[in-house]
């Protein structure tokens, strides 16, 4: 068509729009997203098994603290625990931590550990020396059994990472 013709000039109709006109079947074509692949060996593997046992349990202390009403601190701690955990679960199931590369996460996953260990060890024994109902002793035990499996996921880190930094030095130099 002619720059001046009517039709080059005239605006896109609602139905057709003015980039699909005239494009062909190379317009109607869909990009392609990359497909996210889920690692089938990872809830298998320890640290996959770990990670599920905290979400449970932590979801576990969760549903304690909110049925017994306690008070809004401990309810707080667990629900936040429950989300970051399932949030680590998923960035290694999807193997998110391989496509974005702007974070070392099994370091930020340790440090995950480690302040929730110092934040579930404060209100876990407060929740228990308190003890204003069953429900809230349970979820300070839960609590307790929380910052053990806290503590392991941070040692099997710190271990995966030692050992790939000490495999990565031993490695002939060509």
């Amino acid at each position: 068509m002619a720059p001046g013709s009517p039709a080059a000039s005239a605006p896109a109709s609602p139905r057709f729009p003015a980039s699909s006109r005239g494009a062909g079947p190379a317009a109607h074509r869909r990009v392609a997203m990359p497909r996210l692949e889920v690692d089938r060996a990872f809830p298998r593997s320890p640290r996959g098994a770990l990670k599920i046992a905290r979400t449970l349990v932590a979801l576990a202390a969760l549903v304690c603290f909110v049925v017994a009403g306690s008070h809004q601190a401990y309810t707080a701690l667990a629900s936040m625990e429950t989300a970051i955990t399932v949030l680590f679960l998923l960035l290694y199931l999807l193997r998110l931590d391989e496509r974005m590369r702007c974070l070392f996460w099994p370091l930020a996953d340790i440090f995950n550990s480690m302040i929730a260990a110092l934040f579930l060890l404060v209100v876990s024994l407060f929740a228990i020396i308190i003890k204003t109902n069953k429900g809230t002793l349970a979820g300070g035990v839960l609590g307790l059994i929380l910052l053990v499996l806290c503590l392991a996921d941070a040692i099997l880190l710190f271990k995966k990472i030692s050992h790939d930094k000490s495999r990565g030095r031993s490695a002939p130099a060509k």
